[in-house]
């Protein structure tokens, strides 16, 4: 690297690099009269050591204790390794922006060069990068980055390492970048392949063995994927437009093809410049309803049928000694006895807490976790209003298990690896796991593609194919979700803030997530036929009143078409029987399903 590039980012980022042992103590205590003042981390002073630490060991989370295990770190880097070798490492682990990581990939994607060959400019618009690699990027704004560059070189001046007539001479020069082609168009889902690979292969070989990595990416779907998230964030941000001093609005999209498990298309948030955290893989959220399905599955599995009558009526909990807990519905109305498909169409909140008492949340996390949960789900009957952290990964995968007729395949991005002589050194291959019947999720299916037609979703219905999916919302409204899927596409979507602050009055999964979601699959899915969801084996497809769960007649009120496991189908008629909603327990014999 030459001489002038490392002086550029010490000048601007750590003046003091090579006289303190690790951290600047003199910059923390006048960032700390600054963090103080606001009540809150608005002024870092992290050393280039500490930045270091927090890039390879901790995550982009402004808190006291992140800030405390930063310094720590810093400190036992310095005792371990000389200044250059921490100055050398930290030029090369470096976001700069534009999917570039290290002086050297930044070089080549604005300059087109090698870092050694940078001009003394250059280098110091690269030194400018690393406050805000979007803010500042020459492809945002030409004007930002020239501001910036000419920052670090007055600091470079300041510091002696250019003299006056250098100084003159380089702030006048405007800045040049090459063609913004080279800057990556996915790179959230760049990132998620370079950890993948580097944990396989070891960084070294990744960075200079020349492996080619196939990966599973559409161009087509990943762009319509981040246009999509940032449009429909900013229409929300919109609807608020009122509000001062907010963090922007975040969202991630994830799609899936469910038969083979390939990543279609990853937007882990609205700008991998401001933050690399990927929404998409990282985010631990509440789910909210969209977990309601894997619920209603199980129960589908133990004696309950789309045709079941259920009470939605009010119950209280003892959640724990003294603490009584009453689950209440979005609506904040009870609609009395009502089917099971109609209450996960209209996402009934007391209908799936009572399932969940009745099939135990053992059984329930059981199935979850065989269906791509991964993270620890609690035994509590709040689960069923997804009350437990996880990912989107996780909800992309278990939908997919539904789309694929109860065939679990875990997302992959790769295809294959090849080296540099062209020789395939690993190839992907996907690992289907039946973890539900064909049956079963052939039954969930059709009430979730009755989302869609009559419930939460029918926003979607202006996409005129068959579609399932399940709006999420939770309780005060900081998180939104949909996921939905057709037979060969799952894309799921959130919507929140980092810091779980309130999305905004009535900013549902409907309303802020479904739109994104719309969007994307108005082009995922443009130019393929429409495809119907496959009726599996031992299942029937009868048209029941949606209100009592009865075979349909001309009299009744709300015909749907619904699919049954063979032999659970109601066999008396709407007309036939005045009256059918009454509390039954599950095992009972009944014409139109079960109930309690």
């Amino acid at each position: 690297m030459p001489k002038h590039l490392k002086q550029a980012f010490i000048a601007v980022e750590d003046s003091r690099f090579y006289t303190h042992t690790g951290v600047d103590f003199e910059g923390i205590m006048r960032a700390l009269w600054v963090d103080i003042r606001a009540r809150e981390i608005v002024e870092g002073a992290s050393t280039i050591t500490q930045q270091l630490a927090k890039q390879l060991f901790l995550n982009t989370e402004k808190t006291f204790t992140r800030k405390i295990k930063e310094v720590l770190l810093a400190i036992q880097i310095e005792k371990r390794y000389s200044k250059d070798e921490i100055l050398a490492l930290y030029l090369n682990q470096i976001y700069l922006g534009s999917g570039a990581y290290g002086v050297e990939a930044a070089a080549d994607i604005y300059f087109g060069k090698h870092a050694a060959d940078l001009t003394l400019g250059e280098a110091a618009m690269l030194a400018g990068l690393p406050k805000a690699p979007s803010a500042y990027s020459p492809y945002k704004s030409l004007k930002s980055a020239t501001a910036r560059r000419n920052h670090v070189l007055k600091r470079m001046a300041d510091e002696g390492d250019i003299n006056p007539a250098q100084l003159i001479q380089e702030t006048n020069k405007p800045v040049m970048v090459v063609s913004r082609t080279r800057e990556s168009a996915a790179p959230y889902f760049v990132e998620y392949i370079r950890q993948q690979v580097e944990e396989k292969y070891g960084t070294k070989t990744v960075q200079t063995g020349g492996l080619r990595i196939y990966t599973s990416l559409d161009m087509r779907y990943q762009r319509a994927a981040a246009e999509a998230v940032e449009k429909g964030l900013r229409t929300v941000e919109a609807r608020h437009k009122g509000r001062k001093n907010y963090p922007p609005l975040q969202g991630a999209l994830l799609a899936v093809d469910p038969k083979t498990g390939q990543i279609r298309a990853m937007v882990g948030g609205r700008d991998f410049g401001e933050s690399q955290f990927n929404r998409a893989t990282q985010a631990l959220r509440q789910p909210g309803s969209v977990f309601k399905p894997v619920v209603y599955a199980v129960a589908m599995e133990n004696g309950f049928t789309p045709a079941t009558i259920v009470d939605d009526s009010p119950v209280t909990y003892e959640a724990a000694p003294g603490q009584m807990w009453s689950p209440s519905n979005f609506t904040n109305r009870f609609e009395g006895k009502i089917t099971i498909r109609r209450a996960i169409e209209e996402s009934i909140n007391v209908v799936s807490v009572r399932l969940l008492e009745q099939l135990g949340p053992k059984t329930v996390i059981e199935r979850a976790t065989a269906m791509g949960i991964r993270n620890t789900l609690q035994p509590y009957l709040s689960l069923a209003l997804g009350a437990s952290d996880v990912t989107l990964t996780e909800l992309v995968t278990v939908f997919s298990v539904f789309a694929n007729q109860g065939i679990m395949v875990a997302p992959s991005a790769i295809v294959r690896v090849e080296n540099d002589r062209g020789v395939v050194v690993d190839e992907m291959v996907p690992y289907p796991q039946e973890v539900m019947k064909a049956e079963v999720t052939g039954v969930v299916n059709s009430m979730l593609q009755g989302v869609v037609q009559n419930g939460t979703a029918k926003k979607a219905k202006k996409l005129e194919r068959p579609l399932a999916g399940k709006t999420g919302t939770t309780s005060d409204y900081n998180d939104a979700w949909f996921m939905g899927y057709t037979p060969s596409l799952v894309a799921g979507v959130w919507v929140g803030f980092d810091d779980h602050r309130r999305i905004g009055n009535k900013e549902t999964g409907g309303a802020a997530a479904l739109p994104i979601w719309i969007d994307f699959m108005k082009v995922a899915l443009e130019g393929t036929p429409a495809e119907e969801f496959p009726i599996p084996d031992n299942t029937v497809v009868v048209d029941i009143d949606r209100d009592t769960g009865l075979l349909a007649t001309r009299g009744c009120t709300s015909v749907v078409r619904q699919v049954f496991i063979a032999g659970t189908e109601p066999v008396r008629h709407c007309a036939d029987t005045p009256s059918l909603h009454r509390m039954l327990a599950p095992g009972h014999d009944d014409d139109h399903g079960s109930g309690f």
